[in-house]
């Protein structure tokens, strides 16, 4: 599930309402927003609290400014896709059959790989932590208890390869994943519908069969791409 973002002060803010905004299509790719006085007056906020807001969101790629044509939005291609904020923005707006279909592309590229090194590099410890979340998937009474377990099962996968870009890049899609799985289970007729596949993968990393724990982890991910589509054209 998204995480709902902290904002501890008043720059912060305009951050998240501007960003939700461009993200959510509000303002729109190449559309100019309004001079600095105009925008600081209609968000009630001091000049110095809007200027710092737009160093933020033009770190993360979605704005520029120029001296004599303002500021605007960029094109999407520049964003900042990763950061942590754009992504919960774009998963704030989600399902959209054009993000759903990135998220299966991203997962496919990296879960199933990530499971193969897991049977691998796995150690007592991290199989303990797998067989945890995957009880917890089984004993999920609602969609949303559900969900935190699968996504703690989906990071428990990551981490088990010992391989630390791997663990790390969990953190940067935890957001996509958790939207992801919340999404997937919540327009299948049963959220469990899932917990077989996991079974496989799980059985696969104990028994230290990387090939194994691939094609079962491809087939997850194969599967719920299918359930989404199926469900999404119904809808």
């Amino acid at each position: 599930m998204v995480k709902p973002v902290v904002v501890r002060n008043l720059h912060g803010q305009v951050v998240q309402e501007l960003g939700r905004q461009i993200v959510g299509g509000a303002i729109a790719v190449g559309e100019n927003l309004p001079r600095e006085e105009l925008l600081a007056e209609r968000m009630q906020v001091s000049r110095t609290a809007l200027r710092e807001a737009m160093k933020v969101l033009s770190a993360k790629g979605l704005i520029e400014s120029r001296q004599k044509t303002g500021t605007r939005v960029r094109d999407t291609m520049y964003w900042n896709q990763l950061d942590a904020d754009v992504l919960a923005w774009r998963c704030a707006s989600m399902p959209t059959e054009d993000f759903v279909e990135k998220l299966v592309e991203m997962r496919e590229v990296i879960e199933p790989a990530a499971a193969a090194a897991a049977a691998r590099q796995r150690n007592d410890e991290q199989l303990a932590r797998i067989e945890v979340a995957y009880e917890a998937m089984a004993a999920a009474a609602d969609l949303e208890a559900w969900s935190e377990a699968d996504l703690a099962f989906h990071e428990a996968v990551l981490r088990s390869t010992n391989n630390e870009l791997m663990a790390s890049l969990f953190s940067v899609i935890e957001t996509a994943l958790g939207s992801y799985f919340q999404l997937s289970a919540s327009i299948a007729g049963n959220f469990r519908y899932s917990l077989p596949h996991h079974k496989k993968v799980l059985d696969a990393i104990r028994r230290r069969q990387p090939e194994v724990a691939r094609k079962a982890m491809q087939k997850m991910v194969a599967d719920s791409r299918s359930n989404i589509r199926r469900n999404t054209r119904k809808a």
